[in-house]
């Protein structure tokens, strides 16, 4: 495990695009953005988007948003696509020698203080996916630090930004980098590096300056610089105050101190200071606890430990330890620990070889678990293609289109069509899957526009910017069993959830 910051401006690069970067969730394996910006990058060859056309950001669609739901209802993320040129463009600019060496020391000096930072960006130095090293870094840092201030506080206060990426004020990234007063002299000089990232930005949505784009590991790190400038103003704030401390993992808060008096005066506090670059808390996930040890470990997490095994020994059939989970997912709905019991169930499930009775009854009690927690549905339809790849072959198509027909009520899920399109694409399914999912279409060989981008004037740019090559492999030909290891972060350090 390495520091993004440790590394240098080449490194950096390097990592920045990668296609997993890029994307920082799981996508069947048959698609990756990667083939696009590396041809993108070396067409720009380290210079910047302004070169090759008109400013984008009078253009509303340059970005390309998709949806995933997070309650099978009406609560859902948008996960956007930044446009690679405007991405790698953003990257070079980082990147540029003057410019990296900057952000890396104005991050080193928001460490130290009241809050410890404990979602400096870190990434693989083996097999293992920077997603999943990113995750077991929370377990190890904030989950094992919050258990040993048990021995020195009494009291813990747990707190989170509302929708943090989406009310980020981008003039704020200037405030981090530069200072508050710098920044407000300089907010025309094009030289500063925060207002050339602040620029990048406003240009892939349409001239906004509330919220930046979620969903890439560049976007992450944005949030990581702004964030730790908050940490550096609630450190002045806080400097004489030896009874609080706090843990700070992204937009997630853990205040400890030993009275409620205490750690709710700096709550306050923390309040004001995102409040001053456009967030705030949200008041119905705030929680306090007088006992630390408990307050440390999410209940649903506690809760997980007991059906660790899915209770195997009392429930020795698949569909009750399917019920089991069934069970845990209507208490804990879309929960880490939901997550992390699906990933060991898929797992455990390739165990299962001969058709079961049942087999129709295991299919729709797992279907109705992602139907319940959509968070869920890259493992559950790992779970789901195994159990009807023992179904016999007429039965398959009828299975999977219950599943399907099923899945698409759940509202605004572009990220879930994207995965039922890879549990029934390959050719033993053979089902002529259609979804109005741009990249679901351009799996299908249809051409359609991701990214807006006729503001570009330059024709070999433009030509990098064909979206079938995102497709790495033909989805037909790929295998009916998604395997464990094709869902990474459900399946790397699945405990750290």
């Amino acid at each position: 495990m390495k520091r993004l910051v440790d590394l240098d401006k080449d490194e950096a690069k390097t990592h920045f695009l990668k296609g997993s970067s890029y994307f920082s969730g799981d996508l069947p394996k048959y698609i990756s953005f990667e083939p696009i910006l590396t041809d993108v990058s070396a067409v720009l060859a380290g210079g910047s988007y302004v070169d090759f056309g008109k400013n984008p950001h009078e253009f509303p669609n340059v970005n390309y948003n998709f949806l995933t739901n997070k309650d099978g209802k009406f609560s859902w993320r948008p996960y956007e696509l930044i446009h690679p040129v405007l991405y790698v463009s953003l990257v070079n600019t980082i990147c540029e020698e003057r410019n990296w060496a900057s952000i890396r020391a104005r991050l080193e000096e928001f460490k130290g203080g009241i809050v410890d930072c404990c979602s400096a960006p870190v990434m693989s130095m083996d097999y293992q996916t920077d997603v999943a090293i990113q995750i077991k870094n929370w377990w190890q840092s904030v989950e094992q630090k919050s258990l040993k201030y048990s021995l020195e506080f009494s009291h813990l206060l747990h707190t989170d930004v509302i929708d943090c990426y989406g009310s980020l004020y981008t003039h704020s990234i200037a405030w981090a980098l530069h200072g508050l007063t710098k920044a407000k002299k300089g907010k025309r000089d094009k030289d500063l590096i925060g207002n050339k990232i602040d620029s990048h930005i406003q240009a892939s949505r349409y001239g906004q300056t509330n919220g930046i784009a979620q969903g890439s590991i560049l976007m992450d790190f944005i949030a990581e610089i702004v964030l730790g400038y908050v940490d550096e103003q609630i450190n002045l704030e806080l400097a004489q105050n030896k009874d609080i401390h706090i843990l700070r993992y992204r937009d997630d808060y853990r205040i400890f101190g030993n009275s409620d008096e205490q750690t709710e005066s700096a709550l306050k506090i923390i309040s004001d200071k995102l409040r001053a670059i456009g967030m705030k808390l949200g008041v119905s996930k705030t929680i306090s606890c007088r006992n630390v040890v408990e307050g440390s470990i999410k209940p649903d997490k506690l809760a997980g430990l007991e059906l660790q095994d899915l209770g195997v020994s009392n429930a020795k059939t698949i569909q009750k330890q399917l019920l089991r989970l069934h069970f845990f997912g209507q208490r804990f709905p879309n929960s880490g620990a939901l997550r992390r019991l699906v990933s060991e169930f898929h797992t455990n499930i390739a165990k299962q070889t001969e058709t079961p009775d049942d087999l129709d009854v295991q299919v729709a009690i797992a279907t109705d678990i992602a139907f319940i927690s959509p968070s869920t549905f890259p493992a559950v339809a790992g779970i789901l293609s195994h159990l009807i790849s023992l179904a016999p072959s007429e039965e398959k198509v009828l299975l999977w289109n219950k599943v399907r027909k099923k899945m698409v009520r759940v509202p605004y899920n572009g990220y879930l069509e994207i995965w039922l399109q890879r549990v029934t694409k390959p050719k033993a399914i053979g089902i002529k899957f259609e979804s109005k999912e741009a990249i679901c279409q351009i799996v299908n060989g249809i051409v359609v526009q991701l990214w807006d981008s006729s503001w570009i004037k330059d024709a070999k740019l433009n030509n990098t910017l064909d979206v079938s090559k995102i497709v790495i492999a033909d989805a037909s030909d790929i295998e009916e069993v998604v395997q464990p290891e094709e869902v990474k972060l459900f399946k790397e350090n699945a405990w750290a959830y």
